[in-house]
């Protein structure tokens, strides 16, 4: 029960500060009604119904004392009109039981009133049409009607109140709404500028709002601008750093090339590529995808595209199935292009065979890579997407393996697409299940 109420309540700040700001008004309103309407109308009617009761009576005594019908009738009538009744006797109009609108609160206290205090009563009737209280009495010479102006015998019903209680609620629930959107928009604006910002991008974001709101606001552009100078240095001394070691090993490939040629020199130049690659690497990772900004792309396309240059690459490769609707997603291709090319490497150098499939949802983007390897232990998963780890001796660089960067980088662009790189077992092919998810 607990948890079929709380799916029910707002997930928004808006909807639920809304429901905080509505529910007391509501409720106190509603109080305050049955209260009112319960001490004021019905104490009222129950007054005004008693006087009117006390001249019915004395009308009733003078009927039952009458000698004959022509009298008590005239008497009545005489006497009805100085109180300003009507008194029709005889009456044989009467209804079989009492008549009101449900809704008719005061009239409900005036029945209860009438019935309390004239035993006589036959019947009341609230339903005739003009704004009058019609009621029956049984006198010594047949039943007899009086007629009462229903103002004379309770206050107004509360329906004026009632909606006026109504429409000033809906007016000031509006109000409420238009000063508490402008309150938390600027929130939802901060919320989607930290968004984008995870996703690699910088949109204009001023802070606005409350003190409390414009501190906030002020902290999370301290905070980017803190990260954004970090990602430069690194960048920059990355740069740097690759430049001065890309320096040597170009000396090392013209000392190399001037050599005689044999294994020795053979395994050198190996080596020296080995150096390279492994720099290019270690600085795509430092540097991420920063440098690169952000386009609308068809990614059904370039998954494509990938697949195509890997087979072309001599990688066994097929591309499964794409559940695409069509259309284009903002991200940054190249690298998103990279993380599958690591996916692909990965994959055929511990396996014969990969499939590359694409499915979507309303938020999300998925991208799986799946092969025939001997896949990744459960426990070992994690730490497999850890940058410089290598699972085992198959996977030393010198021996032909990685540089422990693939997995980390693809990774680290999963969650700057606001999206993450989950692995697991390939139901379909038996090996690693890598699956490069990416915000819509």
């Amino acid at each position: 029960m607990r948890l079929h109420l709380k799916s029910l309540l707002p997930r928004g700040l808006f909807g639920r500060a809304a429901l905080i700001l509505v529910v007391p008004v509501v409720t106190i309103q509603l109080i305050v009604s049955v209260v009112f309407i319960q001490r004021h109308f019905e104490r009222v009617t129950r007054q005004m119904t008693t006087s009117i009761q006390i001249e019915i009576s004395h009308v009733l005594s003078v009927v039952n004392a009458a000698p004959d019908l022509a009298t008590a009738a005239r008497n009545a009538t005489e006497l009805a009109a100085a109180l300003q009744l009507l008194a029709i006797l005889p009456s044989a109009d009467a209804p079989a039981k009492d008549r009101r609108e449900f809704v008719d609160l005061s009239g409900r206290e005036v029945i209860l009133t009438l019935r309390d205090q004239l035993p006589e009563l036959i019947a009341v009737d609230l339903l005739s049409g003009d704004p009058k209280v019609q009621a029956w009495f049984d006198t010594r010479h047949g039943p007899m009607r009086i007629d009462v102006d229903r103002r004379r015998m309770s206050a107004s019903n509360p329906h004026q109140l009632l909606v006026l209680m109504v429409f000033t609620s809906i007016l000031m629930t509006g109000v409420a709404y238009v000063f508490l959107r402008n309150q938390l928009t600027p929130i939802a604006r901060m919320a989607q500028a930290a968004e984008a910002f995870g996703k690699g991008e910088i949109v204009p974001f001023r802070p606005r709002g409350a003190t409390e709101v414009r501190a906030a606001g002020q902290a999370f552009l301290d905070m980017r601008l803190r990260i954004e100078r970090q990602i430069e240095a690194r960048t920059q001394m990355l740069s740097g750093v690759s430049h001065d070691l890309r320096t040597p090993l170009t000396r090392l490939k013209l000392g190399l090339s001037v050599l005689p040629e044999d294994d020795e020199v053979e395994a050198l130049k190996r080596d020296v590529q080995q150096m390279e690659r492994m720099v290019d690497e270690f600085l795509a990772f430092a540097r991420g995808d920063a440098m690169e900004d952000a386009e609308e792309v068809d990614p059904a396309a370039l998954l494509a595209l990938v697949v195509a240059d890997a087979v072309r690459a001599g990688q066994e490769v097929r591309l499964g199935a794409v559940d695409w609707p069509g259309g284009t997603l903002r991200l940054r291709p190249q690298a998103v292009r990279r993380a599958l090319e690591n996916l692909l490497g990965n994959a055929a150098r511990h396996a014969g065979r990969a499939e590359v499939s694409l499915s979507s949802t309303d938020r999300m983007v998925r991208l799986v890579v799946e092969d025939n390897g001997p896949g990744i232990p459960e426990e070992a998963r994690e730490t497999a997407m850890e940058p410089f780890r290598r699972l085992d001796a198959a996977r030393d660089p010198n021996r032909g393996g990685g540089s422990g960067l693939g997995l980390a980088i693809a990774a680290d662009i999963a969650r700057s697409h606001g999206g993450a790189l989950r692995l697991g077992q390939s139901e379909g092919l038996g090996g690693l299940r890598a699956e490069l998810t990416l915000a819509r």
